[in-house]
């Protein structure tokens, strides 16, 4: 019997550490809101503006490596807004976008960087390390 209580204390402490270790989360997504994009500036927070469109194979492009981009630990604290260009007009002219697949970094209320059109990993992981700076 406590031959059994021992095996099942030796099989549950390593299970309840491994439960224990906090799981890193991604960065917060959302749908542009602006009282929310607003909140999130007046906090000083690392913000990233997707502007897309369903149809833009541009878009489709960017959409992994900004999904990979916020999946890393050190980007736990990014916002991501997603603008759609169709049916968003007003936000994308309050943010002078010309074309869908426009990028924005801010850190708070400061804009860090702009991108458009941009496909490669290595400058929009650059654009993102951006709002690390204020």
């Amino acid at each position: 019997m406590q031959r059994r209580l021992f095996l099942a204390t030796m099989v549950a402490m390593p299970l309840a550490a491994i439960l224990a270790i906090p799981i890193a989360s991604a960065a917060e997504r959302k749908t542009f809101d602006a009282a929310a994009f607003e909140a999130a500036q007046q906090q000083g927070a690392r913000i990233l503006v997707d502007i897309w469109a369903s149809w833009c194979p541009t878009c489709r492009a960017q959409k992994p490596i900004i999904d990979h981009l916020a999946e890393q630990p050190a980007n736990s604290d990014l916002v991501i807004f997603a603008v759609d260009f169709d049916s968003q007009k007003p936000v994308v002219r309050r943010f002078g976008a010309q074309r869908q697949s426009t990028l924005i970094a801010f850190r708070g209320r400061t804009e860090t960087g702009r991108s458009v059109g941009d496909t490669n990993p290595s400058s929009i992981a650059a654009l993102v390390q951006s709002t690390l700076t204020k």
